[in-house]
């Protein structure tokens, strides 16, 4: 009798497309879907009931499957508190503190602008309730919280009609009994509560603030939409014609749905729907540990990641290990959760182009997206960046998503003739040309803030570049800022999907110390005590997710600073914790004072659960010869003119296949350009090396 199979898929719900990666027989294949940004779970039902009826064909035993166990990165809470589409929610905080978040930390986002819009609370100030209680810096009780206060508390927040409750008391990071007495007693009262003491036990107010906020704001809507998305899976349509009924599991439940964090690790659905504020850059993250595995693979550790899809471009540097932060922001509001150092900006593939009152050409923020998507897409009307690349002829019509979607190129060019009726613009051609070079030179700018900004000469990395619109881009940025190199792997056009799928599943913990480095024999033991209690913690946690003792690693990391500096540097624990941030100091600031105390700030722990990973397989390597997947010579426009361009199929490229510019390299998820004077090659797995030739 056949044993049944568990089915993995990756998923990556993006602005234009929704990737999917899967293994089949084997091998790792992708499908791509067009996004359907009002209903999300629109989109990943198509795609898994694509995929299922595929392997329903190939395999079409009736006992071939048992269960569905999906690895995903969503959008939903990025855009939720974009649009500003969460829940409506009540704030409870010790007294006197209902108004941290208008306070903030006084930082103008333009400096001499006195006219500024922020946007909108999250909560307003008739649902911001005051606590009467207090906890000393110390975690002392200075003021006790009565029971007959906790009443009163919940009461108001009753009245106040909330559908989910943020609570964050002063200093529950070192004390949280009157916070967890209030948790207890508002979820008893049957609402949703996002605790501090829970969310994020750290010092910092206001950020500690905004984040829980965030958090109970969120926890609606994503937990509507797992719920959604739970069902969508039970769906005999989406089980596969024939094919017996999935056992997915309800997200509230043990559930074999994941969830990707933006620290780079996934948690459970589970956990997701309780900690949305995690997932807010899950896309991106999936990205990030992608590219990370794919330049390990061709022997790369020192490399910055480029991600430039459908609505914008995300890019993060990894020297080594990946580089996580916790002074991450989203739409004016900071979050201090783990995230994986990604700095983001709105220049994609669908990045709509548009003149400003001076009449100077601008790409973005705003986006085609999905629908109506550029203009060659069939339905909208404003020139886009991949729009140009079509003008270029940089893109083939015919090939797009694997020919499955004919591109409009002359729909296109009438729309953009219009956009430059009324300008002093020669042609369409050079119209398209600007709009790459403004793309260009925002996506220049976002590599130098992640690199040269921070220390880092952008000349001894590795660029990799994915996403749908990467491979079109990368060579020219890797000219304007010296980097040797790029490298555009198998499945572009997925890899966050891919590396999502590869992700482990991660448990982060904080505990705000505040310890002087003065007897380093003393802190070390003190230390230790505390990692001691978080393990124990986060053993606990992936043992109730299935991972037993032997599939858990544990990783030890401290935040420090100079002590009186406002803000700090993570850095691994270990044997010469001090010297390691003096060193980490001057590459990041441009200076180091070794007689200055140190002072521990937090400690952390990562605790990752080890899954099983899908791998790109090693392939035998061929001959030199790209000549099997040549199918068309044309003339493309290039900055030194028009020349005549070899269009290759990728899929029928082989490991050691090699070939010079002007390149263009077509494949069913993304399109590489190699540009006069580059040479490209393919490497044993499959992936592309794009180097200079001068």
């Amino acid at each position: 009798m056949l044993q049944p199979r568990t089915l993995r898929v990756g998923i990556d719900t993006g602005g234009t497309f929704t990737d999917c990666v899967f293994l089949r027989a084997g091998c790792l294949h992708i499908l791509k879907v067009f996004s359907t940004p009002r209903q999300p779970a629109d989109a990943i039902e198509k795609a898994l009931a694509e995929i299922l009826a595929a392997e329903h064909v190939s395999r079409p035993e009736p006992s071939g499957f048992g269960t569905l166990e999906l690895s995903h990165g969503t959008t939903v809470g990025t855009n939720s508190l974009l649009e500003r589409k969460g829940a409506r929610i009540a704030l409870v905080t010790t007294a006197g503190f209902e108004d941290v978040l208008v306070i903030g930390r006084q930082a103008r986002p333009r400096l001499y602008d006195f006219f500024v819009t922020l946007p909108p609370l999250l909560v307003p100030a008739r649902r911001r309730i005051g606590v009467v209680e207090r906890i000393g810096a110390g975690g002392r009780v200075v003021q006790a919280l009565t029971p007959a206060e906790v009443q009163r508390v919940v009461a108001q927040v009753k009245r106040s009609r909330p559908q989910a409750v943020a609570l964050c008391l002063l200093f529950s990071f070192a004390n949280p009994d009157h916070e967890r007495r209030l948790t207890r007693s508002l979820r008893q009262a049957g609402f949703l509560v996002s605790a501090a003491h829970e969310i994020h036990p750290e010092f910092r107010e206001y950020e500690r603030t905004a984040t829980v906020t965030a958090n109970a704001y969120l926890v609606p809507v994503l937990g509507r939409y797992l719920e959604e998305l739970d069902r969508r899976l039970a769906r005999p349509e989406v089980s596969g014609r024939g094919l017996p009924a999935l056992s997915v599991v309800h997200p509230r439940q043990s559930t074999p749905i994941r969830v990707m964090q933006s620290s780079g690790g996934t948690i459970s659905a589970r956990v997701a729907a309780a900690q949305p504020v995690r997932t807010i850059l899950s896309g991106p993250a999936g990205g990030v540990v992608g590219a990370r595995y794919v330049a390990a693979l061709a022997g790369y550790d020192r490399l910055i990641s480029f991600d430039m899809g459908g609505t914008s471009t995300d890019v993060a540097l990894i020297d080594g290990a990946l580089q996580t932060t916790n002074e991450g922001s989203l739409a004016g509001l900071p979050l201090a959760v783990p995230m994986l150092d990604i700095h983001s900006v709105g220049a994609g593939g669908g990045s709509i182009a548009w003149f400003d009152r001076g009449g100077a050409l601008r790409v973005g923020p705003q986006s085609a997206g999905a629908d109506p998507g550029p203009i060659c897409y069939g339905k909208g009307t404003a020139p886009t960046v991949t729009d140009a690349h079509l003008i270029l002829g940089r893109l083939d019509p015919k090939q797009f998503l694997g020919g499955t979607w004919l591109l409009d190129a002359s729909r296109t060019r009438r729309w953009m003739e219009k956009a430059i009726a009324a300008r002093a613009i020669s042609s369409v051609e050079e119209f398209a040309a600007g709009i790459l070079a403004v793309a260009n030179a925002t996506m220049e700018k976002a590599i130098r803030v992640i690199s040269v900004e921070r220390g880092y000469d952008p000349r001894r990395f590795t660029l990799v570049a994915f996403g749908g619109a990467g491979g079109l881009h990368a060579c020219a940025l890797a000219a304007a800022l010296g980097i040797p190199r790029v490298l555009v792997p198998k499945f572009p056009g997925a890899l966050s999907a891919l590396g999502i799928l590869r992700s482990d599943v991660v448990k982060d913990y904080v505990r705000t110390l505040l310890l002087p480095v003065a007897n380093e024999v003393r802190l070390r033991k003190l230390l230790e005590r505390h990692f001691a209690e978080l393990e124990r913690q986060a053993v606990a946690a992936l043992r109730q997710e299935g991972f037993a003792d032997a599939r858990q690693r544990r990783q030890r990391s401290l935040d420090l600073r100079y002590r009186g500096q406002a803000y700090e540097l993570t850095l691994p624990y270990g044997k010469n914790f001090v010297a390691a941030f003096h060193r980490a100091h001057q590459r990041r600031y441009g200076y180091a004072d070794p007689a200055r105390a140190v002072e521990v700030v937090n400690v952390r722990l990562r605790a990752v659960g080890l899954i099983q990973k899908p791998a790109l397989e090693r392939q035998p390597r061929a001959g030199g010869s790209p000549q099997a997947a040549w199918y068309k010579r044309v003339r493309v426009s290039f900055p030194e003119g028009a020349l005549a361009t070899d269009f290759y199929v990728r899929e029928r490229l082989r490991a050691g296949n090699h070939l010079r510019g002007p390149a263009v390299i077509a494949e069913y998820s993304a399109t590489t350009l190699v540009p006069p004077g580059w040479r490209a090659q393919m490497d044993a797995y499959e992936n592309l090396l794009l180097q200079p030739t001068w």
